[in-house]
């Protein structure tokens, strides 16, 4: 169900739709965002983030007042977050990985909204309202507002976003050392120049994902 909430008069608050349902009695507010969508090689991620709802009147901690959008940050911002967000007594999360196998079998968009769901499932107390970044999610059984963009617009979603990304980009760090080569410590499976040269010489690996180009029309075709 998509539940419609005012927008907030200032977008610089990145706390504000956290607070708008607070303020409603919604105590427990999950952001919910996925890294992984675009990359040629490896999981699509999910993380969920609910943030202590005593948190509306003082506002955001200091040492998280300059979270946003994941790809924003530098990556020694990442994993300071990451340190931070995984730690704190008060701060609920959770994350989801759907491999490339899966990707394959039920498409990306499918994949995505999987994880987002298996994340939110993790969390305990479950979540009573869930920001999305981008568009809603019709798969999700809780009331939901999507944000397009919401990475930057909120506190929760950015949590979440940095969450899977850190999350992702380490797992790909494995992968560089499970299959040579590729350079998947660099480009973490994007369609770089690189990665593409690389899929030219040695063919995909086991965590490509076959249902993407250019890989798709590389394979040959059995009749």
């Amino acid at each position: 169900m998509v539940t419609p909430i005012a927008m907030p008069a200032k977008r610089a608050d990145r706390l504000e739709f956290e607070c708008l349902l607070w303020r409603r009695k919604v105590a427990l507010v999950a952001g919910v965002d996925e890294a992984g969508r675009g990359p040629l090689a490896g999981p699509v991620v999910a993380a969920a983030v609910i943030l202590p709802a005593h948190w509306l009147e003082p506002g955001i901690e200091t040492q998280l007042r300059d979270l946003t959008d994941s790809k924003q940050l530098t990556e020694a911002q990442r994993e300071s977050f990451f340190d931070i967000l995984s730690n704190h007594p008060q701060i609920r999360h959770a994350i989801a990985v759907v491999d490339s196998k899966t990707i394959d079998q039920i498409n990306i968009l499918q994949a995505t909204h999987r994880a987002m769901n298996a994340a939110l499932a993790k969390l305990k107390p479950a979540p009573e309202h869930v920001l999305v970044d981008g568009r809603a999610v019709k798969t999700m059984r809780f009331p939901q507002t999507a944000l397009i963009k919401g990475d930057s617009l909120s506190y929760s979603i950015a949590a979440a976003s940095v969450l899977a990304k850190v999350t992702r980009d380490r797992m790909m760090l494995q992968y560089e050392a499970q299959f040579p080569g590729y350079g998947f410590a660099r480009h973490k499976g994007y369609g770089t120049t690189n990665h593409l040269e690389a899929l030219q010489k040695m063919g995909p690996c086991p965590i490509h994902r076959r249902s993407f180009a250019p890989i798709r029309q590389e394979e040959p075709r059995l009749f």
